[in-house]
């Protein structure tokens, strides 16, 4: 006889417990639309309540604007009475929290109506629905992230951010040298407990490199046969890093462009799918000859202006494309080319895949891979053509096309025909009506350069 699930999950709590009779508090985690992590704190002794019975949220958790307001446009606020859904344990996902003084572990949940079933705005579920979509043809989507970020001072000057001292030369950084082993050096103490705590959580990074700018990284993430789960690593990825940056008195941040003239953070993922066999369905010694990485190709690419809300989510997050920091404004794609929105890097046949190189690393990892796979899914079951990879510069050859602000991307989202049968239309409309009132909010404030220009001048 089978063993009921909920029982399989007391069992993996019993067995942590037991392994850490040290840990005195579980932070419970969802993560809301912008990818903040939010959730309640309990005792040890309340574990097992939760893993039987889960713990009510309020809705509206999944309506909330950047700065944690309610968006009562949404309908998932006041016009429901604020009320309560419940959320339940993701298996897999208990584990300690390296950075904290008095031993906590950290649990991801997801989000359900009450009598049982996903609830529709939990990002979680919004990428479940798409990749249910492959699972009906035998499909399975392998996803690996890579994420940029800033180490940053805690302190600002006027506001505005600005390099930490190195705790080795006490010196302020302002090398732009990609890869340079010297500036990881600097903060190796720092980003080893990246690594190593990573390990501990179980998040599969295995690489830390300097990027192009003063304190900027990237941590890489290992392939994983289940996108979803990609996604849970990509949360708690950012989680850690902020909390190991804070115990070495740094910050961190993921904004999309945090200094003017300086690189923006991305957030790449790598795509391969594999068939019933486990085979990588886009395996190929002549990748263009490929007619399933074609067609996967042609539909991201066709659904590529439609899905810029996801991928960039925010105001600042347009801020970071420009030719010279190797950001795609166009639709495009190319075989080992860095110029272009959708890279195919070409090493082994086994190893062919996508590279989506668009979204900046203030996107909500789930809701990137849901609109991406939208459009791989699309590509493959309407034998989607794109058109030929682009050979050298991009920049050269193809005119800014993207929509390049967060009005314009709304507007392609909620007008999108496609999207609409792969996302949800209720959770879009929830989406675009929170991103309007944080567009409303920001287009009625008055800027520095606003008062520098015109408050004397006209």
């Amino acid at each position: 006889m089978s063993v009921p699930p909920r029982a399989v999950q007391l069992n993996e709590a019993n067995a942590f417990l037991k392994e850490h009779p040290e840990v005195l508090y579980v932070d419970l985690l969802i993560a809301d639309m912008n990818g903040v992590v939010r959730g309640k704190r309990i005792e040890r002794t309340s574990l097992h309540k939760v893993y039987e019975k889960g713990i009510n949220l309020p809705a509206s958790l999944f309506a909330l604007d950047i700065n944690g307001s309610t968006v009562e446009s949404t309908g998932l606020g006041l016009d429901i009475g604020d009320a309560d859904r419940i959320c339940y344990p993701i298996p897999g996902t208990l584990c300690n929290e390296p950075w904290q003084k008095r031993p906590t572990a950290q649990l991801l949940m997801t989000m359900h109506e009450l009598e049982g079933t996903p609830f529709f705005a939990d990002p979680r579920e919004v990428l479940r629905q798409v990749v249910a979509k492959f699972d009906e043809l035998g499909l399975t989507i392998c996803a690996a992230f890579e994420l940029e970020f800033y180490l940053i001072d805690q302190e600002n000057v006027n506001g505005r951010p600005q390099p930490p001292r190195s705790p080795i030369s006490g010196k302020r950084p302002h090398s732009t040298q990609v890869y340079l082993i010297d500036d990881l050096d600097e903060y190796v103490d720092c980003l080893q407990d990246v690594l190593e705590g990573a390990k501990e959580q179980g998040i599969p990074a295995d690489a830390i490199v300097k990027e192009s700018a003063p304190a900027q990284f990237e941590v890489n993430l290992h392939h994983v046969a289940d996108p979803i789960k990609a996604c849970d690593y990509a949360v708690l990825l950012k989680r850690l890093i902020k909390n190991i940056a804070y115990d070495h008195e740094m910050d961190s941040t993921f904004m999309a462009k945090p200094y003017p003239g300086q690189a923006g953070n991305g957030l790449h993922v790598h795509i391969s799918i594999l068939d019933r066999d486990g085979k990588n369905i886009f395996t190929s010694e002549d990748p263009e000859q490929n007619a399933a990485l074609r067609h996967a190709i042609g539909g991201v690419l066709e659904t590529l202006p439609a899905s810029m809300a996801f991928l960039c989510p925010n105001v600042n997050s347009y801020r970071r494309f420009g030719s010279q920091f190797y950001v795609p404004n166009s639709p495009c794609w190319g075989l080992d080319n860095r110029t272009v929105a959708l890279r195919v890097p070409t090493g082994t046949p086994d190893a062919v895949r996508i590279e989506h190189r668009v979204a900046g690393a203030d996107a909500n990892p789930y809701l990137l891979l849901a609109s991406v796979l939208a459009g791989v899914h699309h590509g493959l079951t309407n034998k989607v053509e794109p058109n030929a990879p682009v050979e050298g510069n991009s920049y050269e050859q193809n005119e800014q096309s993207l929509p390049n602000n967060l009005r314009d991307a709304l507007r392609e989202l909620d007008d999108s025909e496609i999207m609409a049968r792969y996302i949800d239309p209720k959770y879009i409309d929830i989406f675009v009506a929170c991103k309007e009132s944080e567009l409303e909010e920001f287009e009625h404030s008055i800027s520095d350069l606003e008062y520098n220009w015109y408050l004397h001048t006209v």
